[in-house]
């Protein structure tokens, strides 16, 4: 069967234990959390040299994986055999097999990371019937802000909708290395403050007014003077805001004005462009200051810019600094 993520854990705390347990999807923060969540609450810490196994796909058998799980507990109620990396295990028909007639006091985990596993396939079908399969797609650009956000909450603190967009502009959709950074901010202030954009700069080493989503308000605007501060300092600072970066976000940004322009109810805007409705007057705005004819000739801009970056129509003699100067100044004039 099927579980969310709290249910999933609020069974783990209640020992309300299944035969197996496979953790299966592209975001692997989710996986690496619910493993760690087993690792410390199946077998108390006193047994876990007896009782509880960690073993990588990469360096074990399915024949193997079997033949521990078919122990019993040395010291304790349960004993628990966690996979990780199981996407690289071989020959998933033994499982099949013990599944048929799996040991009651085995916990058997299976951290099957960056892919899911095929729906269609016995073993699949075997351990949703026996035991419990979480899944968990890679989160969209537009829901890590709030993903973010409740992140945040839940850990005792708050942030802006713009605070959680600034970190989400600069680091992307890899959780893992959100929560990293977000470690950083929540021991430098007290519990229950609010991250402010001075908290993110200070302790992520995210400009509060030299970013991303600064820029693309900027250019929303066109407000000319803030755009070329915000290019003119990612020139001087490659290493913050590389072009790579900057590129692939500003191209998002225009394509959702695009859309913008294309949807019939302006109601239901923020969903149809996957943005937080309270973001959906800055859209409203850029859309009234670049017209679909515009728009597309950005897009153009923005393609030459990513070829020159890569090298492809650059001679070489023009920096990535200056890439984004022209870009900026097509984009704006």
């Amino acid at each position: 069967m099927a579980l969310t993520e709290k249910q999933l854990i609020a069974e783990i705390e209640n020992k309300q234990f299944k035969s197996v347990y496979l953790l299966t999807g592209e975001e692997n923060y989710a996986i690496d959390k619910i493993s760690d969540f087993f690792e410390n609450n199946v077998v108390s810490e006193d047994f876990r040299d007896f009782d509880q196994t960690v073993l990588y796909g990469r360096d074990v058998t399915m024949d193997a994986i079997v033949g521990l799980a078919k122990r019993f507990p040395m010291m304790s109620p349960y004993q628990l055999v966690l996979v990780k990396e199981a996407q690289d295990i071989k020959n998933w028909d033994l499982l099949k097999l013990y599944l048929d007639n799996p040991q009651p006091q085995t916990v058997l985990v299976f951290c099957y990371r960056h892919k899911k596993m095929d729906k269609r396939t016995q073993v699949y079908k075997a351990i949703n019937t026996k035991g419990v399969v979480f899944e968990k797609a890679k989160l969209y650009d537009s829901q890590v802000p709030g993903w973010i956000m409740d992140y945040v909450n839940e850990n005792g603190y708050s942030i802006s909708q713009k605070g959680a967009c600034i970190i989400a502009e600069a680091i992307g959709a890899d959780l893992s290395k959100i929560v990293n950074e977000l470690s950083k901010v929540f021991i430098s202030i007290p519990k229950g403050a609010e991250i402010t954009d001075d908290a993110i700069e200070q302790n992520i080493g995210i400009s509060k007014d030299y970013n991303v989503f600064e820029l693309q308000n900027a250019i929303g605007r066109k407000d000319v003077l803030k755009c070329n501060k915000i290019i003119n300092h990612f020139a001087a600072n490659p290493k913050e805001n590389p072009i790579q970066m900057v590129l692939p976000n500003l191209y998002g940004y225009f394509m959702k004005i695009m859309i913008y322009h294309q949807v019939d109810d302006k109601r239901n805007a923020a969903s149809v462009l996957g943005v937080n409705p309270y973001f959906l007057k800055d859209y409203q705005m850029a859309a009234g200051n670049y017209s679909l004819p515009k728009l597309a000739t950005i897009i153009r801009f923005l393609k030459d810019a990513d070829l020159k970056s890569k090298g492809i129509c650059n001679s070489g003699t023009i920096s990535d600094g200056e890439i984004m100067k022209e870009l900026m100044f097509k984009i704006l004039h």
